[in-house]
């Protein structure tokens, strides 16, 4: 592997979601990610192919019986020769299998070893089962989500399970690193989706600090409440996005949409008038199609885009002058980022469906007598 990570070594307990996405991330940038399977090659939780899953891409795996003393053992090996480990399972998971952090620093006092749940270690939720949606539903995350007057609207599960959990755990791990390889010393990371996804809203809590939001959905300046700031349908049934928050740039797109001369429109920061705005521009943006508002828009600073679909984005020029998008193995998916100027990150592998045991093995010192033993036993696949 090649990135700012590289000489990094990673063990990963099977899991879905934010694990797995914080590991692709930490895989993306260099560091050498091995999996920790169930025997038989499940994965929890998911169905389909996992040649196909973009979140598992570029690691090494192994298949271990953590129900065996010897799929045990084999995993302390592992995490004494990691710099950090990855588990997203409830609280007291690992402590019951022998593999929590207390028995695993003991044998490697420089391992980071990385908490993912939705409701953190402790606290009067920390035990029972939830998703993204009740995680970011009690951060105050979800409540900010859908249009004014409607039911809360969960936005897939970015918020809580990949921006709150998986990238705030890759962020805690790489920091948590640096301190290990300056001081020697590793350490736990509680990365909670609740505390994650409140994080994510921290813009928000400064504006309402300062009087700027109202704490109600679609009425505000970010949230689709300002005319100038929301998606509009095309005469296609394809639609646009208009961010012209700053006045030059507002009025730059009113120029171009001959609003210029309409006295109503200058009232951008009355929100009295949104509404009203928001219809015109609604009618407005009807009487052409998404390719027609493109040729009049884009390139231009009325802070505009269309809104491609997960099909149409790969091909947009702009993503492919980018490589935004890559395709490994017949699987399109985004590429790594972010971009560094002096290390370059490698291409990314899919998963693999053999595991590589045996070579994982060797390399942490086994040897083949072991290795035998161990698959004899079925405590490896």
């Amino acid at each position: 592997m090649a990135g700012p990570l590289q000489g990094l070594r990673i063990v990963e307990m099977a899991g879905i979601g934010p694990g797995p996405f914080c590991c692709m991330m930490l895989a993306d940038h260099g560091a050498e990610v091995i999996r920790i399977d169930r025997p038989g090659g499940a994965r929890p939780g998911r169905a389909g192919d996992p040649r196909r899953d973009v979140l598992l891409r570029s690691r090494r795996h192994i298949a271990l019986d953590l129900k065996s003393p010897e799929g045990i053992a084999v995993a302390r090996d592992l995490a004494a020769s990691a710099d950090g480990l990855v588990e997203g399972l409830r609280p007291g998971v690992m402590e019951r299998l022998g593999l929590g952090p207390d028995t695993l620093l003991g044998d490697n006092p420089r391992l980071v070893y990385g908490r993912m749940t939705g409701w953190g270690q402790k606290g009067p939720y920390a035990r029972v089962a939830g998703h993204d949606i009740n995680y970011i539903a009690l951060s105050g995350a979800l409540h900010a989500f859908g249009p004014a007057g409607g039911k809360p609207t969960p936005p897939i599960n970015l918020v809580g399970d990949f921006g709150g959990g998986g990238m705030m755990l890759a962020f805690g791990m790489a920091s948590a690193l640096l301190h290990a390889q300056r001081t020697g010393e590793g350490q736990v990371i509680d990365c909670a989706m609740t505390d994650g996804s409140a994080l994510l809203m921290s813009m928000a809590w400064s504006f309402l600090g300062q009087g700027m939001w109202r704490d109600e959905r679609g009425v505000n300046l970010l949230d689709g409440g300002a005319h100038f700031y929301d998606s509009y349908e095309t005469a296609d049934g394809k639609y646009v996005a208009i961010g012209a928050i700053e006045p030059q740039f507002y009025d730059l797109l009113g120029r171009r949409l001959g609003l210029d001369a309409d006295p109503d429109f200058e009232a951008q920061f009355d929100p009295g008038s949104w509404d009203r705005l928001r219809g015109k521009l609604a009618a407005l943006f009807k009487t052409r199609t998404r390719d027609q508002w493109c040729e009049l828009l884009e390139h231009r600073d009325a802070c505009f885009a269309p809104i491609l679909s997960m099909a149409e984005a790969p091909a947009h020029p702009h993503n492919i002058a980018r490589g935004t998008f890559i395709e490994v193995d017949g699987t399109v998916q985004p590429a790594p980022a972010p971009r560094y100027s002096r290390t370059e990150t490698a291409t990314p592998e899919m998963l693999d469906p053999e595991t590589d045991a045996s070579g994982i093995l060797r390399d942490i010192g086994y040897d083949e007598g072991r290795i035998a033993a161990l698959k004899a036993a079925g405590s490896i696949g």
